[in-house]
C-alpha cells in the first residue's frame, strides 16, 4: 500500500493559492481551519499531515514578495508541536510530523517535546529532522551566520543519536504505582545516557517515559551528500523534491544503498517524493487552472521567489533572458538549483519560464487532470519502484484538499493501492513498521 502525507497549510501550497476565489479567508492563526484540514485528511485515511517550520520572519527586506505571502515566508505561524497537541484532541488516528531544527535547538528539549507529543497522541508523532537552510534564521540565536553545511550535518548526526538514546532510557513497567508496597517508580528500570560528544554533553535520563512508538517516526528531506547520509542512517521516511520519475528512482536507490552500508534493512525506509495534484474535469481544465493561478503572481514576486529559491541575484530586467546553469551549491539552495538546472538542460528556458515552472509545484512534479489521470501517474511511479508513496502539496485549500481526499484517494482505494481503514496501533504500525527499540 502507498503511504500518503499531506502538507498542512491553510493558505495553499501554490504561491498564489490564497488568492483563489475558493480559497479559505481569514487564515492567519486560524485553528479551526487546521482542525478541518486534519479531520479531512484523517477521514481519507492518510498516514500523516506534515508541517514545515522555520525560525524567523522572512522577506522583510523584499516588500513585494513579503506582502504576497511566499509560502515559506512564515510571517505568523503556530509552533508545530503546540499546534499538533491541539489537533490531536480533534483526531484519533492521523499522524503528525513536525519540524525541529538541530542547528538551533538542544537534543534534550527536542526529545522531551516529541516524547510528550507521542504520548498525547497515543503514538502519532513524527520528527522532521532539519539542519536549517535559511542563513538569516541564525541571527535569532546569538549567531552572526549559519554554520557551514558539513558542520551542520556533523552536529545533526550527534543530535539525533542523543535523542534516540534519551527515548530508550526507560524500560517497560518503570512506573508500577503499587499502592500496597508504596513503590511508584522502579529505579532499576531507568538508565542515564551519560553522553559526551563533540557538540553535546547530556547526562539524562529524559524526564518522560519512553514514547508509545519507542521513538517518534523520524523523517528527513535532505538531498545533499550530508542529507542523504543523515536520511540513510536514521530516517523512517524520506521526503524528496525530484522532478521526474527517473530522478526519484535514482535518488531512492542511492539512499537505500547508503542505508545498507549503515547496517539498516532498506525495507525500514519509506521514500516519499513530493507531488502537487491539480485536479480538473479534464487535463485541459487542470492545465487552465495552473495557468490561472500563474496569472495571480506578479512578475516581481515570481522573480523574487526564484531569487530566494536558488540564491542568485536575478532582477525583473532578466525576465526574458536565458536562464543560466547554476553550478555552485549554496546554503539552502541545493535542491532548487538542481531542479532549475534540469529545466535549463531540457528546454533552454528563460528566467521567466524558470519561475513559472518552479512555482506551480514549488519544484515538485505536477500531476494534472481528472482523478483518474492523477491516480494513473501516482500508480505508475509507485509500481515502477520510484517511491513508496507521496508527500502531497495541495495548491488551493480547501478545494484541492477536498478533491484529493474525496476523488483521488477513492480511486487509489478502488485500485487496491491505498488503505480503506487504518490498522490498529501507532503511526509506525499504520506505516508498517514495528515498535522502535
Amino acid at each position: 500500500m502507498m503511504n500518503l502525507f499531506a502538507v498542512l497549510t491553510n493558505t495553499g501550497f501554490h504561491l498564489a493559492g490564497w488568492r483563489h476565489p475558493s480559497a479559505w479567508t481569514d487564515t492567519m492563526m486560524n485553528l479551526e481551519q487546521y482542525i478541518e484540514f486534519a479531520q479531512k485528511a484523517e477521514a481519507a485515511k492518510l498516514d500523516a499531515v506534515f508541517l514545515a517550520d522555520g525560525n524567523g520572519v522572512r522577506d522583510l527586506d523584499q516588500p513585494e514578495i513579503y506582502k504576497a505571502l511566499r509560502v515559506d515566508g512564515r510571517p505568523s505561524v503556530f509552533e508545530p508541536l503546540t499546534l499538533f497537541s491541539a489537533l490531536s484532541q480533534h483526531t484519533s488516528r492521523i499522524g503528525f510530523v513536525a519540524t525541529a531544527v538541530t542547528s538551533f535547538d538542544q537534543p534534550y528539549f527536542v526529545a522531551r517535546r516529541f516524547a510528550s507529543l507521542d504520548h498525547l497522541t497515543g503514538g502519532r508523532a513524527g520528527w522532521n529532522i532539519v539542519t536549517g537552510s535559511y542563513e538569516d534564521d541564525a541571527l535569532n540565536f546569538n549567531r552572526d551566520a549559519h554554520e557551514e553545511k558539513e558542520l551542520r550535518y556533523e552536529r545533526a548526526h550527534e543530535f539525533v543519536d542523543v535523542c534516540v538514546g534519551l527515548w530508550s532510557g526507560w524500560k517497560e513497567n518503570a512506573f508500577p504505582e503499587d499502592k500496597a508496597t508504596g513503590v511508584y517508580a522502579d529505579p532499576e528500570k531507568v538508565s542515564s545516557l551519560n553522553h559526551k560528544g563533540r557538540f553535546y554533553q547530556v547526562r539524562g535520563p529524559l524526564n518522560i517515559m519512553t514514547p508509545p512508538q519507542g521513538r517518534p517516526l523520524l523523517v528527513h528531506a535532505g538531498q545533499s551528500e550530508g542529507g542523504r547520509d543523515l536520511a540513510a542512517r536514521y530516517a523512517d521516511a524520506i521526503f524528496a523534491a525530484v522532478r521526474t520519475k527517473a530522478a526519484s528512482k535514482e535518488l531512492r536507490a542511492d539512499i537505500l544503498e547508503r542505508a545498507r552500508r549503515f547496517g539498516r534493512d532498506p525495507k525500514e525506509i519509506k521514500f516519499l517524493p513530493g507531488m502537487t495534484p491539480y485536479h480538473g474535469s479534464s487535463k485541459k481544465n487542470a492545465e487552465a487552472r495552473i495557468a490561472g493561478l500563474s496569472e495571480l503572481i506578479p512578475p516581481a514576486v515570481g522573480i523574487q521567489h526564484l531569487v530566494h529559491s536558488v540564491k542568485h541575484p536575478f532582477t525583473v530586467e532578466d525576465l526574458d533572458k536565458p536562464m543560466p546553469l547554476l553550478e555552485a551549491d549554496v546554503i539552502g539552495a541545493g535542491s532548487p538549483r538542481k531542479l532549475v538546472n534540469e529545466y535549463v538542460r531540457a528546454d533552454a528556458v528563460t528566467v521567466r519560464q524558470a519561475y513559472q515552472r518552479l512555482i506551480p509545484g514549488l519544484g515538485l512534479p505536477i500531476f494534472a487532470g481528472t482523478a483518474t489521470d492523477i491516480a494513473d501517474e501516482m500508480e505508475d511511479w509507485y509500481r515502477d519502484g520510484a517511491c513508496d508513496g507521496f508527500m502531497v502539496g495541495l495548491p488551493v485549500v480547501p478545494i484541492d484538499l477536498d478533491s484529493f481526499t474525496q476523488e483521488v484517494v477513492p480511486e487509489l482505494q478502488r485500485r487496491g493501492l491505498f488503505r480503506r481503514e487504518y490498522s490498529d496501533g501507532t503511526l509506525r504500525d499504520v506505516m508498517g513498521y514495528p515498535k522502535a527499540s
